[in-house]
């Protein structure tokens, strides 16, 4: 095999991806922190570092294993905090005669190396990312010709594909879905578990964001990190999640507790959209789970929180690559004024309001309906522009890649 360079972005920490299979002396992975990562929005603080970190965690994880690596740490002297100078400069200064990278996610990322291959003068080989459970262009294909595109469609669709919850070609319990189970208000009956914190030491990489001058939103956790930063922390919070808040997920997975922030949602988007877990692992995990603890987990519980993964976050996917680039400029109501000031601060005296931005701005964190039904609800009432409101859920969520963002901003919550 030729000299190569294997880049790895920051959300494609899959240790099993068939890059580590074996071992090539020939081959050099390359993970860089660059400020042109960090600056496109002003993201929460928690975002960069659980990003950073989880980044550091799986470098290190994959030298220890004996992989060539070369990473990039934001205040490198040789960092031009731009991928393609980096790139560029490693294949020069290394003689590397060959560059491979895995498909990116968001579509300016997918255009951004497109690029730096054609101006390159090595060959230059990509790849999958073998994360997601439908190509690209699979959902454009799926509904080909219809006027809309219905979830509910697609998602019985893998159900059947990846026979999840199926017996003889029937959903087991004889029903698809169990929405109408999954929207009880939280009456305190039930005690909310404790969330799952990791003793992670933060201090190195706020140190390192102040040098570098990087704005930044929200808060640091005063105690223990609540998020995951390697695939290790990752499995332990999946399981945490089975066995203490699984049996009453889906009941309460629409509520709004002022007092619980989590209530008993997973918290595994962060861990999933970096490829730390696997869809179709969490998911087969989760029905392996509900197998073996029927008596204590009812199967509207499991099939609901399978709806989110199988069904949504792959249904999202496949809306953006169909859609974009145009997806970024739809704005069908032609919606103009600014994100009000609140946004940044939680300070109003809309109490619905302040309790999901001030979560938010404290956790790096809101659950579906204090996205959609609460932040975004109001800004669609009140005319903010999509471009706006994209930036803010962009920055402030852990897990807001663009990909799973920009189609529930503009999609789901504002009809653009």
């Amino acid at each position: 095999m030729p000299k190569t360079l294997r880049l790895i972005l920051g959300d494609q920490l899959n240790e099993k991806h068939s890059w580590f299979k074996e071992k090539d002396a020939s081959v050099t992975f390359l993970m860089m922190e660059v400020l042109q990562e960090t600056n496109y929005v002003k993201h929460h603080i928690q975002k960069v570092i659980a990003f950073f970190l989880s980044m550091r965690n799986f470098a290190e994880a994959r030298q220890k294993e004996g992989y060539n690596f070369i990473y990039l740490k934001l205040d490198d002297d040789t960092n031009t905090q731009h991928f393609h100078e980096n790139v560029k400069q490693l294949i020069a200064s290394h003689k590397f005669e060959h560059f491979e990278y895995q498909l990116p996610d968001e579509y300016r990322l997918d255009q951004q190396l497109d690029e730096l291959g054609e101006s390159l003068d090595i060959s230059v080989k990509v790849y999958d990312t073998a994360h997601f459970l439908t190509e690209r262009d699979f959902l454009r294909h799926f509904f080909e010709g219809k006027k809309t595109y219905l979830m509910e469609s697609f998602y019985r669709h893998m159900r059947k594909k990846l026979d999840i919850l199926m017996e003889n070609g029937k959903p087991i319990g004889g029903k698809w879905n169990y929405d109408t189970e999954n929207r009880k208000k939280y009456d305190s009956v039930v005690e909310v578990p404790t969330a799952k914190d990791f003793a992670e030491n933060v201090n190195e990489v706020v140190q390192l964001l102040v040098k570098k001058e990087v704005a930044t939103i929200g808060n640091i956790p005063d105690k223990n990190f609540l998020w995951p930063t390697s695939r290790k922390a990752s499995v332990e919070l999946l399981y945490d999640f089975f066995e203490k808040f699984l049996p009453h997920f889906g009941t309460y997975e629409d509520a709004m507790e002022t007092d619980h922030p989590f209530l008993f949602h997973s918290r595994l988007s962060f861990a999933l959209n970096t490829k730390m877990l696997h869809p179709l692992e969490v998911v087969q995990e989760a029905v392996s789970y509900w197998e073996h603890n029927q008596d204590e987990i009812s199967i509207a519980q499991v099939e609901g929180f399978i709806r989110q993964i199988i069904g949504w976050r792959e249904f999202m996917r496949g809306v953006y690559w169909a859609k974009m680039p145009d997806f970024a400029t739809m704005n069908y109501f032609n919606h103009e004024r600014k994100l009000p000031n609140y946004y940044w601060t939680g300070n109003t005296k809309m109490q619905c309001m302040k309790t999901a931005i001030s979560n938010s701005l404290d956790h790096a964190y809101a659950h579906h309906i204090q996205r959609l039904m609460v932040t975004g609800n109001f800004a669609l009432l009140a005319g903010i522009s999509p471009d706006e409101l994209d930036e803010w859920y962009l920055g402030i969520y852990i897990d807001a890649i663009e990909w799973v963002e920009i189609t529930n901003t503009r999609g789901m919550s504002q009809f653009a």
